[in-house]
């Protein structure tokens, strides 16, 4: 971290209020799923958009996400098409999945967010563990930007996306990877 940043305390957040933009190029949501309990498919959403919203305590801080769930990528086509139709994800019915905080605690580089989570018409409470990556000044553009990594699990059937069990898990592993820009 950089001398700019500011220490935690139960009163101080390390990072300057206000609304922080997406840097979208050094960012992912990304996910793992078990194929017959014996190997891991890994994939990631290609369009996605985050805000984190710091205000002067833990209580006023927020994050919100939205993913394209027809820019799923597993690194086959013919996989992304199946997954993207109506008898798994049905992505024409189910455009998109939508993340709002609801709790954001901890401390030092180690955090908890928990929030809701939607899928279609299914709103499931998820908890994500957070490792802060710490704020460093951009040679690019000059701004502070704060790094994230959260890692989380979902059940499918939770949502009713159940297809395919057993042959796929129902657990999925979610992993995101989020820079923020320091609002001006």
């Amino acid at each position: 971290m950089n001398s700019k940043t500011i220490a935690t305390t139960p009163t101080a957040l390390p990072l300057t209020a206000g609304q922080w933009t997406l840097d979208p190029y050094h960012s992912a949501v990304g996910f793992t799923i078990r194929h017959l309990g014996i190997s891991k498919v890994r994939g990631e959403f290609g369009r996605f958009e985050a805000g984190l919203t710091v205000g002067g305590t833990l209580d006023t801080c927020s994050v919100t996400a939205t993913v394209a769930l027809d820019s799923i990528d597993t690194g086959n086509a013919d996989r992304d098409a199946h997954v993207s139709g109506p008898d798994m994800l049905d992505v024409a019915n189910r455009p998109a999945m939508a993340f709002r905080s609801t709790r954001i605690e901890g401390q030092g580089s180690d955090w908890i967010m928990e929030g809701d989570l939607t899928i279609g018409e299914v709103t499931r409470s998820v908890t994500f563990d957070v490792e802060f990556g710490g704020v460093e000044d951009s040679v690019v553009d000059g701004r502070r930007h704060a790094g994230f990594e959260a890692k989380g699990e979902i059940r499918r059937s939770d949502f009713d996306l159940g297809f395919g069990l057993p042959v796929l898990s129902d657990s999925v592993k979610i992993q995101l990877d989020m820079q923020f820009v320091e609002p001006q």
